[in-house]
């Protein structure tokens, strides 16, 4: 990058550095010296030596010096050896004032310690025993410190009657011995961690006159013992930082008038990008709190920031529909809260915030709990923040987890071959497709088939993600329509060889005019799904070699309130058994009944009359019988649907019927008028059978459509069809009978239904019209005026004079 500054010099700039805006960050920055200070300055050259650790630049008044001069200090070693792949040694010996200057350099976090000493001469093996070390480390994950140990017993220190034993500090043993008591044959020079190494320099005499430490000849090689561990921070009843069992450790022979350059480039922690980060764990939670800001990754950056589990402004990682779970503890000046905001402080008006907020703050005694549970919606990358404070906290990585932590519900579709999860959301719904089996591509259908069908398809396409939308109404390839539903938060992955792709789309289109606006989810309404995978999927131009190699044998029923799934289904013994005894009732005993009454009154002794009241009884009582298995089979008695309340309705006006006809009124006399009552009662019990039979049929129908949405399949249309062609043969039968009778001048005038005291007419003559032997002779009885329409039946009549 070249910038030109017209009309500037470099005399007219005082500082040159290096910002980000959006972070507000400083990665660095030159303060330019005047003129009379470079003039001033006589720069010397430092020697070349083994790759080091700097001192940062000691005071001075002259700051300005630091840039271009070195110190007369050294802040490099002479020699350097590696004592493991992670733990080095650097040593410059001052033989002239009988020091030496050692540098222990480490791989390790900041919790742990770093040993370095030697151990008593003459010892052959357990050299760490009676040895003189020094440890370093850091206090609070912070400032660095180095003191002086010995070892009197392995384990621990602790004290017996006031005397300490173990791996304890000098001045714990010298507490008694007043002569030694504020001796110091070390002194600590710089320490830092950086880039997860930790470094501490420090000078060590090499002759001393304390029992507790061991003399350094410095040109015989001498025993060298050396560990790495975990620090035990200070407490109430041991005020002292002690180091418990080591992780590692070794010896060496050291010759310190050697010159050793073992060490070959800068050392390197494992895993260095992940040393500042956290991962947050399902039901763990976090504490948050406030510490000194050191290593800031953002500056620059407030005195004090955030600490999440006591690491300073760590980068914390999380997973798609895991809960996270923060314990506030920073006080109440510190005010928790999580958005897509890289900078914090009391968010503008546009800025989202996931979790927390001005009230998220507490104390150790009683912190804050604040529970979060980033979802797919979530972006990769928010920030964790103070509300009152900028720059206090730092970066969120939100990841995709498992599918099963980032949807509510998840199925098998039929055959096990394709996982499904879905998640409904006040935006639509979320769906995550995974293909069990390898393959090219996978899709899933909203249907019984995949004919007349909404397709999905996703595949990947030259490593880029693809999902499409189709609408298939064939069997070939020519049959599959693309369509421009409206799909969100699309995302492909590939596995194994194994296929899994997400969208999320609103549950209504809200659109006319195109095939996918017919393409609605409704959620309490169960969905038929089915699936298909195969080998090569292309956007355009589909041809015979994209189609499955391998889909769904049926549909499974998702119901995708409660969150799961049925496949298809026969239909239940039961179910089939209330559907055969309805089907017996009202499409055979009830029409047949009626037809017997108005159709057959040629039967001797009434026998139209006993078929009419056997069939009606029979009806109502395997009517009644089909209901009860029903209700055995659903294990509930629900009103809610219109096949239950077509069905009430039908019930009531048969069993009207009987009770109707039990309180059948007086038939007249011979030549009298009917009464009012009569003629009430004959018109209520001929329309309302008429209208139970109509109901029923409708019920019937309404039922078998019921099945066919609960089962679908082809012999659920075939029952639809059947009954359908049943109502058509009875009314055809009725047409024809109907028509002959009329043709026969048998209803010239008002006909009756039947006669007696359970019978149904419209008036109170017997005659009736015998449609199958219209072809019967009239007879008369002789002497008495009696015109017999029938054998048996006989009629009076009047006779006038013409």
């Amino acid at each position: 990058m070249v910038v030109t500054l017209e009309d500037c010099t470099w005399d007219d700039f005082r500082v040159l550095g290096v910002w980000d805006v959006a972070l507000e960050a400083d990665y660095g920055h030159i303060v330019f010296p005047t003129s009379d200070t470079i003039t001033a300055m006589t720069p010397t050259l430092a020697p070349a030596m083994s790759p080091h650790p700097a001192l940062p630049p000691s005071s001075s008044e002259d700051k300005n010096a630091r840039l271009f001069s070195v110190k007369n200090q050294p802040t490099m070693f002479d020699n350097c050896i590696v004592l493991s792949s992670i733990y080095r040694l650097r040593w410059t010996l001052n033989a002239e004032t009988g020091t030496v200057d050692l540098g222990v350099e480490a791989a390790v976090p900041d919790t742990h310690y770093m040993a370095f000493g030697w151990a008593k001469p003459g010892s052959t093996s357990a050299f760490m025993l009676n040895a003189d070390v020094v440890l370093a480390g850091f206090q609070n994950h912070t400032t660095p410190f180095v003191d002086d140990y010995y070892i009197s017993k392995y384990g621990e220190c602790t004290w017996d009657q006031d005397v300490p034993s173990g791996v304890c500090p000098d001045s714990a043993y010298s507490q008694n011995d007043n002569s030694s008591s504020n001796r110091t044959d070390l002194k600590f020079i710089h320490g830092q961690w950086q880039d997860g190494v930790a470094f501490m320099r420090y000078q060590k005499t090499l002759q001393s006159d304390s029992q507790f430490d061991i003399g350094i000849n410095a040109t015989s090689e001498m025993v060298a013992i050396w560990a790495l561990g975990l620090m035990k921070q200070p407490d109430s009843l041991r005020p002292l930082y002690l180091p418990e069992k080591h992780t590692s450790f070794g010896h060496v022979s050291l010759n310190l008038s050697d010159t050793v350059d073992g060490c070959k480039g800068p050392l390197q922690a494992p895993n260095s990008d992940d040393l500042d980060l956290i991962v947050a764990e399902a039901g763990v939670p976090i504490v948050v709190s406030v510490g000194p800001a050191t290593h800031y990754p953002n500056p620059p950056h407030p005195d004090e920031v955030i600490y999440l589990n006591e690491v300073e402004a760590p980068v914390l990682k999380v997973e798609r529909g895991v809960q996270v779970t923060f314990s506030v503890q920073a006080g109440h000046e510190v005010a928790f809260y999580i958005s897509e905001s890289p900078l914090g402080g009391e968010p503008s008006e546009n800025v989202t915030i996931f979790a927390g907020g001005s009230d998220a703050q507490g104390v150790p005694a009683t912190p804050y709990p604040l529970v979060w549970k980033p979802d797919r919606f979530t972006p990769d990358e928010v920030y964790y923040h103070s509300y009152f404070q900028k720059k206090m906290g730092w970066k969120i990585q939100v990841v995709d987890g498992g599918l099963t932590d980032m949807y509510n519900s998840t199925v098998y579709l039929a055959d096990q071959k394709v996982k499904l999860y879905w998640m409904i959301t006040e935006a639509g719904i979320s769906f995550a497709v995974r293909a069990v089996p390898k393959s090219g591509y996978v899709a899933i259908g909203f249907g019984e088939s995949m004919v007349n069908t909404f397709a999905y398809v996703g595949w990947l396409e030259d490593d880029t993600c693809k999902v499409g939308t189709y609408w298939i109404d064939g069997r070939d390839s020519g049959s599959i329509h693309r369509t421009n539903e409206s799909l969100t938060d699309v995302q492909c992955a590939q596995q194994n060889g194994m296929i899994t792709f997400q969208f999320s789309r609103p549950l209504d289109p809200h659109c006319t005019g195109h095939q996918e606006c017919r393409n609605v989810i409704d959620p309490s309404i169960p969905l038929k799904i089915v699936w298909a995978i195969g080998t090569h999927w292309s956007a355009d131009h589909l041809t015979s070699s994209n189609m499955h190699s391998s889909k769904s044998s049926k549909y499974m029923s998702v119901h995708l309130t409660k969150g799961v799934a049925e496949p298809e289904q026969e239909l239940r013994p039961v179910l089939a058994v209330h559907g055969f005894m309805m089907f017996l009732a009202w499409a055979l005993l009830f029409p047949g009944g009626v037809l017997a009454a108005r159709y057959l009154r040629h039967l001797k002794d009434d026998g139209w009359f006993q078929i009419h009241v056997y069939a009606q009884y029979s009806g109502i009582a395997i009517m009644l019988l089909g209901v009860l298995f029903a209700i055995a089979e659903k294990g509930e008695f629900h009103t809610g649907s219109l096949h239950v309340k077509l069905g009430l309705t039908s019930i009531f006006f048969a069993c009207m019927q009987p009770i109707n006809a039990f309180f059948r009124p007086k038939k007249a006399a011979p030549g009298e008028r009917p009464s009012t009552a009569r003629v009430v009662w004959l018109f209520v019990h001929r329309y309302t059978g008429g209208l139970a039979l109509l109901v029923g049929f409708v019920t019937l129908w309404t039922g078998i459509v019921a099945l066919r949405n609960e089962y679908a399949g082809d012999q659920m249309r075939g029952l639809g069809w059947a009954l359908a062609g049943w109502l058509f043969c009875v009314a055809t039968l009725t047409i024809y009978l109907e028509y002959r009778g009329f043709r026969h001048g048998q209803y010239g005038r008002e006909s009756s239904f039947a006669k007696g005291d359970w019978i149904m007419a419209n008036n109170e003559d017997d005659d009736s019209a015998n449609l199958l032997r219209s072809n019967q002779p009239l007879s008369t009885a002789a002497g008495s005026g009696e015109v017999q329409l029938y054998p048996g039946k006989q009629m009076e009549v009047q006779l006038q004079t013409l």
